[in-house]
């Protein structure tokens, strides 16, 4: 297992940056890599719901499922994916910052291979850093522009 985390501060309160995150037909917006989002399951979103996206990933589209794990607003949001033996697990933590309006942002990834998978943990984590990396820059400009 190989475990990729970043941080950052967004201008903008938990509240907004957690209704803006978990919106996940909005990922192509500000996750690196994602081109396309569409919520499959019905209802409010919740732990359990579930979304595909198209991912440019080494100059490839892969269409990959999600499911929310965690749904804790405006705390935590952890979503799921797993595509040929490699599982993926996000999590966005946030807390208020300590100046009361900015959100102070967790962002990691664990990525897991499986079986003949397993080899390529290093090179996936550090492709998904450069996401995280690239993520939190477009999530900084978003939250900016709104100032």
């Amino acid at each position: 297992m190989q475990r990729v985390e970043r941080r950052a501060t967004l201008p903008a309160a938990p509240d907004a940056v957690f209704a803006y995150l978990s919106d996940l037909d909005r990922l192509p917006e500000w996750q690196a890599g994602i081109v396309e989002a569409r919520r499959t399951s019905d209802g409010p979103l919740a732990t359990g719901a579930t979304a595909t996206v198209t991912r440019e990933l080494m100059g490839q589209r892969v269409v990959a499922p999600l499911t929310v794990t965690t749904y804790e607003p405006p705390r935590r949001l952890g979503i799921g994916s797993e595509v040929s033996g490699v599982r993926v697990l996000a999590t966005l933590d946030l807390a208020p910052a300590a100046d009361g309006t900015s959100t102070d942002l967790a962002f990691a990834m664990e990525i897991r291979g499986s079986g003949f998978t397993a080899f390529m943990e290093p090179m996936i984590a550090g492709a998904a850093g450069g996401d995280i990396d690239a993520s939190l820059a477009r999530l900084a400009a978003v939250f900016a522009a709104r100032t």
